[in-house]
């Protein structure tokens, strides 16, 4: 799928992105919880870039967790940061915001902030060395030592397993209140429009981007978290 085409579906999506996900957000919350610790090091006063932003969720938690913390949303769909800052706006952290509806190389080519997030963005990035570039782009704009946070859809899609996690995470998303309609495109989507890599390849692209070695920290079904550091 084309950046142009990605863009076009979560505009579609945004107005009730959160409503159709909400029965997944206890992973969503696993994740966000211990990604409060990977942050603790971060100063109080932390700038951070939260790529693929969506309609905030990720913003929304960590605005109330670290009350200092100012914050740029970045995401091509102009209907998701539209979301995004209706959301800031209503919780009152919007002041903190700063809002940018398009690519990340579109950002000033500044080492600026102290941390950043990005939460199921690069798995639709189905070249490698796109994908490897991605993450080099966001770690230009971090500052030394600076962290980042972000989480993908993995698996070893050649591994015995995988039918067999395949089909625990589409009737995990059924649970969700997916209809077979949509679990078979869901399933199609996967096999044609996302990049689902081997976890150590995953960290593998990040670290080619050059961030120090990552951890993988959290998973849930097929979502998996990573953190890295960029050198000092």
């Amino acid at each position: 799928m084309q950046q142009h085409e990605l863009d076009a579906l979560f505009d579609q999506q945004a107005a009730g992105y959160d409503a159709r996900w909400v029965r997944m957000a206890p992973i969503r919350d696993s994740l966000l919880f211990l990604m409060e610790t990977v942050f603790a090091g971060l100063p109080e006063d932390a700038h951070v870039l939260c790529v693929g932003a969506g309609t905030g969720a990720e913003i929304a938690h960590f605005a109330r967790r670290f009350p200092r913390w100012t914050f740029v949303a970045l995401d091509p769909s102009t209907k998701m940061i539209d979301a995004c800052r209706e959301r800031a706006e209503r919780e009152g952290f919007a002041d903190r915001c700063v809002f940018h509806a398009d690519l990340v190389d579109t950002l000033p080519d500044l080492a600026t902030f102290d941390g950043a997030t990005c939460l199921l963005v690069s798995q639709f990035l189905l070249d490698p060395a796109v994908r490897t570039a991605f993450f080099a782009a966001i770690a230009r704009r971090l500052q030394a030592g600076g962290t980042l946070a972000w989480a993908d859809l993995a698996w070893d899609t050649e591994a015995a397993d995988y039918p067999a996690m395949l089909k625990l995470w589409m009737e995990t998303m059924s649970g969700a209140g997916l209809d077979d309609e949509a679990l078979t495109q869901i399933r199609a989507n996967y096999a044609r429009d996302v990049a689902i890599l081997p976890p150590d390849r995953v960290a593998a692209l990040a670290e080619a981007g050059g961030f120090l070695r990552p951890l993988r920290f959290h998973q849930a079904g097929m979502i998996h978290g990573w953190c890295a550091r960029t050198p000092r």
